[in-house]
């Protein structure tokens, strides 16, 4: 499986900082993005904690016989004591926290996501977006089960509040799936700075006939930027290319 990726961060036009993180494997092995809180420093440190223990976690045991679910399931695990543990070092952050979402694409078996909070993963398939991920929000439940319609979840007042991030004790959601991939097929992980401000469709309009990664990218940034910019925005795109 050929791959092409590409990741941009931005901190919008409301924060004067940045608390997102995100990482992309130079061998195309996985692809990580975390959006933190918990203050300025907080969040960043929450998200950066993220993204460099999943990687670690993901390196030291790429080769073991567990199944790519179960070792990204333990990374986002160990990536949440990591955070716990420093809260405990620094009570200044004890407030900190995350959301992440995560690709690993392993050889021989299939392609995983796995996820806490609400940074999203998509996929663009024959010009059809679906969101793979389900939010953990109260927001996406109410909406899941009718309480809600998606348009008044979007302008909800309680639309911020999520029902999982890791730096939680009581942490008890990590959703991890098989994630089907084919030739031509588009990810997209993100942030929810980018989907607070743009609807799926707008998304997928800026992304569906783009023949470039970064314009794309770029594309989706200003986009938010344009509709407010009011969080940070960070996608990485990764390209199955057709062989």
């Amino acid at each position: 499986m050929k791959l092409d990726s590409i990741g941009c961060t931005d901190p919008g036009l409301v924060r004067s900082y940045n608390q997102d993180s995100y990482y992309i494997d130079p061998a195309g092995r996985f692809f990580i993005v975390a959006d933190g809180m918990g203050g300025h420093a907080g969040g960043e440190e929450a998200s950066r904690i993220a993204t460099t223990e999943i990687c670690l976690y993901l390196e030291q045991n790429w080769q073991s016989p567990e199944s790519a679910s179960k070792l990204l399931k333990q990374a986002l695990s160990t990536a949440n004591q990591a955070i716990i543990r420093d809260q405990h070092s620094h009570p200044e952050r004890s407030d900190m926290g995350t959301t992440v979402v995560a690709v690993v694409i392993r050889p021989s078996e299939s392609p995983v996501c796995g996820h806490v909070g609400d940074s999203r993963l998509y996929r663009l398939r024959e010009s059809q977006l679906q969101q793979i991920t389900e939010d953990h929000t109260w927001i996406a439940k109410a909406i899941k089960i009718g309480d809600l319609t998606i348009e008044e979840g979007r302008v909800h007042p309680y639309r911020h509040i999520l029902s999982n991030c890791l730096g939680r004790e009581d942490l008890n959601q990590i959703d991890v799936q098989e994630l089907n991939l084919e030739n031509g097929d588009l990810l997209l992980l993100c942030s929810d700075g980018l989907t607070e401000e743009l609807i799926d469709q707008q998304i997928l309009g800026y992304i569906k006939d783009t023949h470039s990664l970064e314009k794309a990218a770029n594309n989706l940034i200003e986009a938010a930027k344009n509709e407010g910019g009011h969080d940070n925005i960070t996608v990485v795109l990764v390209s199955v290319v057709r062989c």
